[in-house]
């Protein structure tokens, strides 16, 4: 590990100086005001550990076993959209790191490298997110893509029924696809590291979606395609279509209160993430370690439950798995690291979310990843 950035805050901090202005924005933004964005870290941070000392203790493990297979730690890497504009083959970078440090990568529908790409990288062992298509088609095209590529777990979203309203997006002209204004081409301008390994790896692409993009269309007729492709709300009648025809593990995104959670497992989903998509959706919204909290007793037994948002470090997976998730994802905190570190910053950002986990379980006397529920203090 590289001790010039040892914890996630170092890297953003790093990132920060090396990418484009709007790039970071994208990276880091909410919705609006970004006040549930904001509330998804500092919520977190109010979850308190009981340790214990004078206990035996044999050693902590990480490892944790998710839909029968068992990775080196609690946590993965989450979906995020146009990687490759923030920093160029991010999504291969951290693809391969989670692959080398046995934990699940998620690749989004709208992510810069292609399904067949990130399964030949991970060989095979990769999660999908779904953006629903408006058309069945194309829904089954994706759905049969990702599973001849060897995904066995398809997550589907239902915390993005709408387009979110971003100011900084707005002003940075970061639509879909994105435009290039005179402002950001001169925050181009003062990264030339950002530019020249763009040059290198050639403009960012929806590659998943690229063969299904009509040729020769402009900029702005490329962003209404995407826009006309993609139907938001998820409903009972998109989702059992899906359930049917899928037939690995089925996982629904965006899950926050007991009603949609109970209608998820009467519909035979294997789990869901609890998740407001990262504060990019919803500012009035709770933050995600609340209603985790909360479906975890009412759902005890009954279902797989992970969580995203918010998750910056070690101590947070260890405050989140106190809190009832079986499982952790975090999009920024990995991003962070290939953007400040290039193809050596995912294998950094991950060896420092390791390392604090450790620490932390071992600190409270806690040996196995399960049984950090039984360390938490509740409020």
């Amino acid at each position: 590990m590289d001790s010039r950035y040892p914890s996630i805050e170092w890297l953003a901090e790093r990132a920060k100086k090396r990418m484009p202005g709007f790039a970071y924005d994208y990276l880091t933004g909410g919705c609006f005001s970004e006040v549930n964005l904001a509330r998804n870290t500092s919520e977190i941070r109010d979850v308190q550990l009981q340790p214990h000392y004078l206990r035996d203790f044999k050693g902590a493990s990480q490892e944790t076993t998710l839909f029968g297979k068992t990775y080196d730690a609690p946590f993965g890497i989450a979906p995020v959209g146009l990687q490759g504009l923030m920093w160029p083959k991010s999504c291969e970078i951290l693809a391969k790191a989670a692959k080398q440090h046995n934990i699940p990568f998620c690749l989004s529908t709208v992510g810069t490298a292609s399904i067949e790409t990130i399964a030949e990288i991970t060989e095979g062992d990769f999660w999908f997110q779904l953006y629903h298509p408006a058309e069945d088609e194309l829904r089954d095209k994706l759905l049969e893509r990702a599973w001849a590529a060897g995904c066995k777990t398809l997550v589907i979203l239902a915390d993005t029924p709408t387009f979110a309203y971003r100011p900084k997006e707005i002003r940075n002209g970061l639509s879909i696809p994105p435009r290039m204004t005179a402002r950001n081409i001169m925050q181009m301008m003062g990264r030339p590291r950002w530019v020249w390994e763009q040059l290198l790896a050639g403009k960012p692409e929806f590659q998943t979606m690229k063969p299904y993009i009509p040729k020769g269309l402009n900029m702005k007729h490329l962003g209404l395609f995407m826009n006309k492709t993609f139907s938001g709300r998820l409903t009972e009648a998109k989702i059992k279509p899906l359930r049917d025809k899928w037939k690995g593990n089925l996982v629904i995104k965006g899950i926050v209160n007991e009603e949609d959670a109970n209608k998820a497992i009467a519909l035979g989903v294997d789990g869901m993430i609890v998740s407001n998509h990262g504060g990019r959706q919803l500012d009035s919204g709770e933050s995600t370690i609340k209603p985790l909290n909360k479906l975890a007793k009412a759902l005890k037994g009954k279902t797989t439950l992970l969580m995203d948002g918010g998750i910056r470090s070690g101590v947070d997976i260890a405050s989140t798995v106190a809190s009832g998730a079986d499982f952790t994802f975090l999009g920024r905190a990995p991003m962070f690291g290939a953007c400040a570190m290039g193809a050596k910053g995912g294998d950094q950002a991950l060896q420092i979310l390791k390392r604090q986990l450790q620490q932390v379980m071992e600190q409270v006397g806690c040996e196995r990843v399960e049984d950090l529920p039984s360390h938490l203090i509740e409020q």
